[in-house]
C-alpha cells in the first residue's frame, strides 16, 4: 500500500472516531445521566474515554507510517481500531442496551489495544536504528 495513502486513512479514520468519542460523551455526559444508573455510567464513561485514547493512538500511527516511511506502522493503527469495536463497543452495548454477554468481548479489545501499542512501540525502536 502507498505509506501517504495509508497515512491519510489512518489519520481520517483516527479523526472520525475521536470526533464520534467526542459526541458519545457529551451524549452521556447530557441525556444519559437521568437514564442510566451509576454502575452503567460509569461503563459507558469507560467506553468514551479508551475511544478517545485510542482515536489518538490512530491518528498518532497514520503520522508515523509518513514520518518514518514505514508501513508496518499502519498495523498498530489498525489494531486500535479493532479495539475500539470490540472494547468500547462492547461496553455500550452493555450499558445502553443491557446485553451483559457483551462484557465478554471486551478483553479481547483490550488486548487489541495493548498489541497496537506493543507495534507501535516495535516499529518506532526499529526505526530509530535506522
Amino acid at each position: 500500500m502507498d505509506i501517504d495513502a495509508s497515512s491519510r486513512r489512518l489519520v481520517l479514520v483516527g479523526c472520525i472516531c475521536a470526533g464520534l468519542g467526542v459526541a458519545a460523551g457529551a451524549f452521556g455526559a447530557h441525556m444519559l445521566k437521568g437514564m442510566l444508573d451509576e454502575r452503567l455510567l460509569a461503563v459507558f464513561d469507560t467506553a468514551t474515554r479508551y475511544q478517545m485514547y485510542h482515536s489518538f493512538g490512530m491518528v498518532l500511527s497514520g503520522f508515523a507510517v509518513r514520518i518514518g516511511r514505514d508501513t508496518g506502522a499502519a498495523k498498530a493503527g489498525w489494531m486500535f481500531l479493532a479495539g475500539i469495536l470490540l472494547f468500547s463497543g462492547s461496553l455500550y452495548g452493555v450499558s445502553l442496551l443491557g446485553v451483559r454477554w457483551l462484557g465478554a468481548v471486551t478483553p479481547v479489545g483490550g488486548a487489541l489495544f495493548i498489541l497496537g501499542w506493543a507495534i507501535l512501540g516495535w516499529r518506532a525502536w526499529r526505526s530509530a536504528g535506522r
